[in-house]
């Protein structure tokens, strides 16, 4: 089984395969991230489906992003010579392809192909059909898969072959597409190497418009936005949390979640991210995502929703899958989307309030569903929630959910001052000032001098560390250094942060899991904040440090065995890296008040505008 950190990403903005330094493409939904995987070997083994691509002898693996781009070069060397595979699939196409195409550097290189097609999530064997002009086809119900190449492939034991021999300026070219079965077969692209070419244009375009006016380092940042880009459903401008399900946060556990969907949750530091790199439009779309999901009754607000704003996410186990290296269950879907978590709603009025500070076009609909919205928070703020990390256990008193309650609530406030929006502001102070009240009395132990994770209790969280950040203390208060000093002591293992302690059962899941990266990105923004310059530069390169070799991270690292583990690549941290690049790093002047940091994403409009020309 490949290691986690083994794999690349490629995709084409409305789903993702995962390719292992092996060759062999071992995760793959088809036609949309979250649907039914057709290669699951990720968690299975071959029988449940891959497509492997490689020299039948490797003696060494180089692999590398074609720069700036989504296209994935793989450098195979054996005793006769090297070739390479490059790997990706061409954005904006009718129907779902992967390309690859395998390059004679030298000498001449003995390949193998073995194609394994598993409908279903791993279950489904296809009938496949092997056709004069050396294609085949693999159909089972509504799904089907053409495969196109320069090379036929044969059939044996449910599976397909081929060999072949490259030489030294050869290139050999397969094409795997997918569409609905009841339609003609899709027209095959005559031409492979000119959708490489167009690819190449495409991600080389779009990194292009990074705004390079920031001293941030640009390859680490750039190869984060390129992440985020290609976990966007392009159709309707949401972006989901990873590419995959069920990836453990510990080796052998069982806190193994489906993350193939968009969480409100990730609201504010997405749009933060991705204005602060200069992406407005795919700062737009998810704004204008987010506006439409949440449309409706307020009681009704879902903590995520899928790609196209579906609601209904029904979360069960599948027994046929093993897990990866044995870590069951494996989910297909995610039943904390019932859940209440108060601190979507700061979430999501932060977001609108930011687009707003970012000179986005006012999106009409916004300020009826934010008033709406902060209603009903009128009514719910006082209750227990599940908070923000969706535990299984009982519903509390989370520290975290009432903050963001307050940052509703401040959020509202601020657009009807600063933008003149009407609203009832006067019962938006008054709640406001309750609910900081209520935080420093209940959320605060005075004893220990930090911060709590819920009411009552004596426990930590890392998103405390987020305090200062969303403003609703100053950096300067003495209770924001004493809760960093606190979760430093209580959380931090190796240098790197726990979100909380999974040993108390409280959760109501299992003990153990990784390091959270995005909460350790976090760590260094208190820091920064808190006058740790140099303790926050020496953690946010030794965060870059965990990438792997072509820039990706997952949601967790384990420091015992040195392995990212959780789901890959993980949304969420590769915002946090962006988010604490900018602030850490650019020469844009830092806004002098911390409670106002997040409000600094970019100048006025007329700046902007000019920037523009």
């Amino acid at each position: 089984m490949a290691r986690i950190e083994d794999y690349a990403l490629i995709g084409d903005c409305e789903t993702a395969a995962l390719v292992g330094r092996d060759g062999s493409i071992d995760w793959l939904c088809l036609p949309r991230f979250d649907s039914e995987s057709c290669f699951s070997k990720l968690l299975g083994d071959d029988n449940n489906g891959r497509w492997l691509l490689a020299p039948k002898a490797v003696a060494s693996v180089r692999r590398r992003y074609l720069p700036d781009t989504l296209v994935l070069e793989t450098t195979f060397a054996d005793d006769g010579g090297s070739v390479h595979v490059i790997d990706f699939m061409p954005p904006q196409q009718d129907h779902p392809t992967i390309v690859r195409i395998v390059e004679g550097v030298q000498g001449s290189v003995e390949m193998t192909t073995e194609l394994v097609v598993r409908f279903d999530s791993g279950t489904t064997v296809p009938w496949v059909n092997h056709h004069d002009d050396g294609s085949l086809s693999a159909v089972a119900g509504p799904h089907l898969l053409l495969l196109r190449g320069e090379v036929p492939l044969r059939g044996r034991s449910m599976k397909s072959f081929a060999t072949f021999r490259i030489q030294q300026g050869q290139r050999v070219r397969f094409a795997l597409t997918y569409q609905a079965s009841w339609l003609d077969p899709a027209k095959p692209d005559p031409d492979p190497d000119g959708l490489l070419r167009a690819t190449e244009k495409f991600w080389r375009e779009w990194s292009g418009r990074f705004d390079d006016e920031t001293n941030v380092p640009s390859v680490p940042v750039r190869r984060s936005l390129i992440t985020l880009k290609a976990l966007t459903f392009g159709p309707t401008g949401g972006i989901v949390a990873a590419p995959t399900t069920s990836l453990p946060e510990r080796i052998g556990g069982s806190r193994n979640w489906d993350y193939r969907f968009c969480w409100i949750r990730d609201a504010t530091l997405t749009l933060l991210a991705l204005m602060r790199s200069g992406y407005y439009d795919e700062a737009r779309d998810w704004r204008d995502w987010l506006i439409r999901v949440v449309a409706g009754s307020p009681s009704q607000l879902q903590i995520m929703y899928g790609v196209t704003g579906e609601r209904r996410l029904t979360e069960r186990e599948v027994p046929w899958l093993a897990g990866y290296e044995g870590s069951r269950p494996v989910r297909f879907g995610n039943a904390a989307h019932t859940q209440l978590q108060i601190d979507v709603y700061g979430e999501l009025m932060d977001a609108l309030y930011q687009s707003r500070r970012g000179a986005l076009d006012e999106n009409k609909r916004a300020w009826a569903v934010e008033c709406v919205l902060l209603e009903h928070l009128l009514k719910i703020w006082t209750k227990p929630d599940h908070g923000i990390w969706e535990t299984r256990g009982k519903a509390r008193h989370f520290t975290y959910s009432k903050v963001m309650a307050w940052v509703a609530f401040d959020r509202g406030i601020r657009s009807a001052e600063e933008f003149g929006m009407k609203g009832p502001v006067d019962a938006w102070k008054d709640a406001r000032a309750a609910i900081h009240r209520d935080v420093c009395q209940n959320g605060y132990d005075s004893d220990r001098q930090t911060f709590v994770q819920s009411y009552g209790r004596p426990h930590l969280d890392a998103c405390l560390l987020r305090i200062p950040m969303v403003g609703f203390l100053p950096a300067d208060d003495p209770r924001v250094p004493s809760t960093v000093t606190a979760i430093e002591k209580e959380l931090v293992v190796d240098g790197l942060v726990k979100r909380y302690d999974t040993e108390s059962g409280e959760d109501g899941l299992p003990p153990g899991e990784g390091l959270f990266l995005a909460c350790s990105f976090w760590l260094a923004d208190a820091y920064h904040l808190t006058g740790r310059p140099a303790d926050a530069r020496k953690l946010f390169e030794r965060l870059v440090g965990l990438c792997n070799d072509v820039g990706l991270l997952s949601e967790e690292y384990a420091p015992e065995t040195g392995r990212l583990v959780g789901n890959f690549p993980q949304a969420f941290s590769h915002i946090a890296l962006v988010n604490t690049a900018h602030r850490l790093l650019q020469t844009r002047a830092q806004v002098a008040d911390p409670s106002e940091e997040r409000a600094a994403a970019r100048p006025t409009s007329r700046s902007r505008l000019e920037a523009r020309g």
